[in-house]
């Protein structure tokens, strides 16, 4: 009798970790997707109301928000560490419902950029950080797929409201009406986040999934193994993280703020520009997870290696695409892109720990949201100065190879 409560005990706690998986996923899904990915949808719909407004102009607000992220991302960072990540969920959501309605009601350029301030406070409450963090706080074993399922979230927020919000607009329905339809949707993870999610399994009397090898103490908290933050910052692998990370956002952030503007310049309607983010991020589902397993099997940077390389490949071929090549080059991008991601989190964690993991993501995470920035509006700046993105893509290119040569310098220190 006592080892049939034992098993419905286990069943039940591993169903609890895997539904701590896939909040984060939600949460991934709603913060990158209604703030950067889904939201470009709109875009063009936008620009033709303001006429008066290029392109530099309107992809000036992601700047402002990963700026934000950049600034708001250590102090948070702290935060996660002190009241952990269920609170700031929360308070994410409840920022982004209202911010989300109120932007269906923008008369200015000034109104946008005053709105995507308080969206990058939703980024740092309810984004990757937060997420990775979660997620890492309930796994030792299995980390690797359980980050890269949460991950997946990343993805399915263009994957899904983008081709959403693009066939609103194709049935006649006004931007403005989608940004307020939209804004409701955050309301299932606030509901979610209260009632299920936990900041680690202690707090409801469960152990982190896999800690059976582990002392008493560390199965009852992974939270004090790893380097000190200033032990962190010290190393080598740190800023190679670091710089790779700022590479590679500002081309895949900048990339995807401007496909679906990109593809309408190649001859697509707004519907099938719109589903071309999906030809970006559903390929990224499947590298984000492949790869994610792939982690838990293959340690050093082979992975590492082979994400970045496949990513250059289809940059390359992104450079010379037509319409009739264009989204065989999208796909082998987000493929790659997809393991990438997943790789450099989970190395971000495993070679520091998570002792002062806030604080660590937090300082990575002020580079990479100035490089997604930068990515986003300097594409548009050079798509206004030489009416085409073709400067901008050989730019990806460079930068890509400068974070495949940095791959060399990470090395695991706990």
């Amino acid at each position: 009798m006592q080892s049939i409560s034992t098993a419905s005990k286990n069943t039940s706690s591993k169903r609890m970790h895997w539904t701590i998986v896939f909040i984060a996923m939600l949460s991934l899904m709603l913060s990158n997707g209604l703030v950067f990915t889904g939201i470009t949808a709109f875009d063009s719909a936008i620009l033709a109301e303001f006429p008066d407004w290029s392109r530099g102009d309107l992809k000036l607000r992601e700047l402002i928000t990963l700026v934000g992220v950049g600034i708001l991302a250590p102090i948070f960072g702290i935060l996660i560490d002190k009241v952990g990540v269920r609170a700031l969920m929360i308070v994410g959501c409840l920022i982004l419902m209202p911010t989300y309605y109120a932007y269906g009601y923008v008369e200015n350029i000034g109104h946008i950029y005053i709105l995507h301030i308080f969206l990058s406070i939703v980024m740092v409450c309810c984004g990757l950080n937060v997420g990775v963090i979660l997620v890492s706080n309930w796994f030792v074993k299995h980390r690797g797929t359980a980050i890269g399922i949460a991950i997946l979230g990343t993805s399915l927020g263009g994957a899904v409201l983008a081709p959403l919000f693009g066939y609103w607009l194709s049935e006649g329905i006004s931007w403005r009406q989608g940004f307020q339809y939209a804004s409701i949707i955050p309301f299932i993870l606030l509901v979610l986040t209260i009632l299920l999610v936990r900041s680690k399994p202690s707090v409801i009397g469960l152990k982190p999934y896999g800690t059976e090898n582990y002392s008493q103490q560390s199965q009852d908290d992974l939270s004090n193994h790893g380097l000190e933050y200033g032990e962190a910052i010290r190393t080598r692998s740190f800023w190679a993280i670091t710089v790779i990370a700022m590479c590679t956002f500002y081309t895949l952030m900048g990339l995807q703020a401007n496909l679906v503007l990109h593809l309408q310049d190649l001859g697509f309607d707004i519907q099938s520009a719109s589903a071309g983010l999906s030809v970006l991020f559903l390929p990224a589902l499947v590298g984000k997870f492949i790869f994610g397993v792939f982690a838990d099997r293959f340690e050093g940077n082979k992975l590492f290696y082979g994400n970045i390389i496949m990513m250059l490949i289809g940059l390359v071929a992104l450079i010379v695409s037509s319409q009739a090549t264009v989204m065989y080059s999208i796909g082998l991008i987000g493929f790659a892109w997809g393991g990438f991601y997943t790789i450099l989190q989970l190395n971000a964690v495993n070679n520091f720990g998570l002792k002062a993991s806030g604080k660590i993501l937090g300082t990575i995470t002020i580079l990479d949201a100035i490089g997604a920035g930068l990515g986003i509006y300097l594409t548009g700046v050079i798509f206004d100065v030489y009416g085409s993105y073709y400067y901008a893509f050989i730019i990806y290119a460079v930068l890509c190879t400068i974070a495949l040569l940095l791959i060399s310098q990470v090395k695991k220190h706990v």
